[in-house]
């Protein structure tokens, strides 16, 4: 088992809790209320504070600050918290923030994530498992990020925005709508162009359910009726989970409108 190191010129403040066989680095620092599973490494110069839990294998590279008290004029000093989950990466210069009580108190990030420099992930945000948010992105308060979802580099998405499992954000995009499962947004003011095809072969997503997926994407864009009315209609008839993700998700609870294809 690697044992824990400590550089000595990190500071780690009484009531921070330290995992076995973690490695903090030079001018790190760690506040009190923080907790570290074992073997998370903090590469040198990094800042986490606040009620913040990192968990197992996550390493943190130079000058990222985690935990740090919300971008939001309401937040009034209460005591919220960051959990990130395991064997993330979370690269030089990249910020997250704790949550609000108005927003339920916790940021969550999930396993398996990589987070490029310089991207920011802000109060209340969930976000799922194995996402890859690209250089300078930013994520608004409240937003939802299913799991493999990715984020284009200088792309921004609207607060409490949700992105749905599988979907890819161009760069330099902006996402003011719900981003429906497996979904490719793109264009300056984003726009749905189409399913990520890309990703759902890489995953090994069979044929007949992409097949199932393209069928359904063209009932959404050019079918009878209101956008929902076609989800409704959509899911009525599909056999395909993958489908039936797509509906579950516009039919579910949302706070932002959806972008429709083509807009």
């Amino acid at each position: 088992m690697t044992e824990t190191f400590i550089h000595p010129s990190a500071v780690i403040e009484d009531g921070a809790e330290i995992g076995i066989g973690c490695r903090i680095g030079p001018f790190c620092h760690v506040g009190p209320k923080v907790t570290l599973a074992p073997r998370v490494e903090l590469k040198s110069h990094v800042v986490v504070t606040g009620v913040t839990e990192i968990g197992e294998d996550t390493v943190i590279f130079p000058f990222a600050v985690i935990g740090e008290i919300p971008q939001d004029l309401k937040f009034a000093g209460e005591e919220t918290r960051l959990v990130i989950g395991k064997r993330n990466r979370i690269r030089e210069h990249v910020t997250m923030n704790t949550g609000t009580a108005g927003g339920g108190g916790v940021t969550r990030v999930g396993d398996d994530g990589l987070f490029m420099a310089g991207c920011h992930v802000a109060h209340d945000v969930q976000i799922g498992n194995k996402v890859i948010v690209v250089n300078s992105a930013a994520l608004a308060g409240h937003c939802i990020i299913e799991d493999e979802v990715i984020i284009g580099g200088l792309s921004g998405v609207h607060q409490f925005v949700r992105i749905g499992h599988g979907a890819i954000i161009g760069a330099v995009t902006m996402v003011t709508n719900d981003v429906i499962p497996h979904g490719l947004v793109q264009a300056p003011r984003g726009k749905l162009d189409g399913l990520n095809l890309v990703g759902l072969k890489r995953r090994g997503v069979a044929r007949s359910d992409i097949t199932a997926l393209r069928a359904a994407f063209q009932m959404l864009a050019q079918g009878e009726g209101a956008f929902v009315e076609r989800a409704q209609r959509l899911g009525a008839e599909t056999q395909s989970d993958y489908v039936r993700e797509i509906v579950d998700f516009i039919l579910g609870d949302s706070d932002r409108h959806y972008l429709t294809p083509g807009g």
